[in-house]
């Protein structure tokens, strides 16, 4: 790796407008994240002309998909988040260190995760809220993303340690090829196969492999820091580092992945077709948070380098144009949600009436929100990037844990399925509330920045 790449890097990354800096890294990290989740949306879609269980089923995976991430963004913005620090301080041999700590630390765990998965597949199917008609399809997809675990975990830790690097176009190349084989192979299994919801399952973890294997490619390239095994140092000071850098990443996922079980066992009571509306909801709008997440992703690098090299007023610049920027995007998706929410909803299950209706309700519902949504997200990037570990962890676990989770419990017993739908928009308004308060005391810490 040469060094004189980094430094050249170095130099872009700490001295361009931090506007044309966040578009740059935005746009490829912006169709990284949409083709990311066009995965399960692609199944959703095609396994809504099947019929309403194996649309249902999808819904149940999530919960499981959700913890993959969670593990993958732990380990991958831990790991990445140090190394674009290190790279801002020119410390590239710990970045070399870190980038291969995280990297096989993840392939453990998730070869872990999916052994363990497979053994109790149907228990853990039922856990995560299948009801006694879904849980023969749920098990049927769930296989073979059991499988493919290693591979998904480690993709996502590759993906983030390649845009934290300032090289999301390489990261972009692999998820993208990922996806479009995704979109070719689902109608061949599910279809042309007959393997039903199955054949979803195995175009998915077929196509995450192909993007495991285009990802390591990446790392080989010139101004990438290669994946070596003799740089693999799991020691305390190392982990603690990748704790404090991914521990909002887990909160934030793993919160997340609880959150969907717990949702999908209080929805299960209302019946197959208000499982699969609130599986198609959660389709729809973690394709379009991609797009906020995304270009959040794009200004993280930007804030790693500058927050290594101490340009704190660069920092909190990049931050108030992604906040407007991301933010503006964000809730153009949501207005077009309210306003077209039942042709959304049957784009994938047009059949079911009853489904349509419960889909359309809970999409307005949470869209109101969206404005909240995209100053918490981008708030927590901000405080993941800067080693604020503590509020981060906080902030990130708010929306779809600490204040969810409770709100969808009493919500669910005092209004029944209104009371869920209501539950998400209101968490999210709440955690808003808390971010303000979080962000002004990062910019007394740094001493930058004005009132937003």
């Amino acid at each position: 790796m040469a060094e004189d790449k980094l430094q050249e890097k170095y130099v872009m990354m700490t001295t361009l407008p931090v506007d044309k800096l966040v578009n740059k890294m935005s746009v490829p990290t912006i169709i990284s994240m949409l083709v990311s989740a066009f995965y399960n949306m692609v199944d959703t879609i095609f396994c809504g002309h099947l019929d309403t269980q194996s649309t249902a089923a999808i819904g149940i995976a999530f919960s499981y998909m959700a913890i993959i991430q969670a593990l993958g963004f732990y380990f991958g913005h831990g790991s990445g988040n140090f190394i674009s620090v290190a790279l801002g301080s020119k410390d590239y041999k710990n970045a070399s260190k870190m980038a291969a700590t995280g990297f096989y630390t993840a392939l453990v765990a998730g070869v872990a995760l999916g052994t363990a998965g497979l053994i109790f597949l149907k228990p853990i199917s039922s856990l995560l809220g299948a009801t006694e008609t879904v849980l023969p399809y749920a098990m049927n997809y769930m296989k073979f993303i059991m499988i493919g675990t290693p591979f998904i975990m480690t993709s996502f830790v590759l993906n983030n340690q390649l845009r934290l690097q300032g090289n999301a176009m390489s990261a972009m190349v692999g998820l993208i090829c990922g996806g479009v084989l995704n979109v070719i192979l689902d109608p061949i299994f599910i279809f042309g196969l007959k393997m039903g919801v199955m054949g979803a399952s195995l175009a998915t973890a077929i196509s995450q492999f192909v993007g495991f294997v285009l990802l390591m490619a990446a790392t080989e390239r010139k101004g990438s820091i290669h994946i070596r095994l003799h740089n693999f140092t799991p020691t305390r000071k190392m982990y603690n580092s990748m704790i404090s850098g991914g521990l909002p990443s887990l909160g934030r996922q793993g919160l997340a992945g609880v959150a969907a079980l717990l949702l999908n066992r209080a929805v299960s009571v209302f019946g197959d077709s208000a499982l699969a509306a609130f599986s198609v909801v959660m389709r729809i709008v973690m394709i379009e948070f991609a797009t906020l997440l995304g270009f959040g992703q794009g200004f993280q690098p930007v804030c790693g380098f500058n927050f290594g090299a101490k340009l704190y007023d660069r920092v909190n610049g990049a931050f108030r144009y992604t906040l407007k920027a991301g933010g503006l995007i964000f809730i153009a998706l949501g207005i077009v949600n309210i306003i077209f929410a039942p042709q959304l909803i049957s784009i994938f299950r047009s059949e079911d009436a009853e489904l349509i209706r419960i889909g359309a309700q809970t999409l307005r519902f949470q869209s109101l929100a969206f404005p909240a949504v995209s100053f918490v997200s981008i708030t927590s990037m901000l405080l993941q990037t800067t080693n604020r570990a503590v509020p981060a962890t906080i902030l990130a676990m708010t929306r779809q844990g600490i204040v969810f989770i409770p709100i969808l419990l009493l919500s669910s017993k005092l209004w029944g399925l209104t009371g869920i739908e209501l539950s998400q928009p209101i968490s999210d308004v709440i955690s808003f509330f808390i971010g303000i308060v979080f962000y002004e005391q990062w910019k007394k810490r740094f001493g930058v920045g004005k009132a937003i």
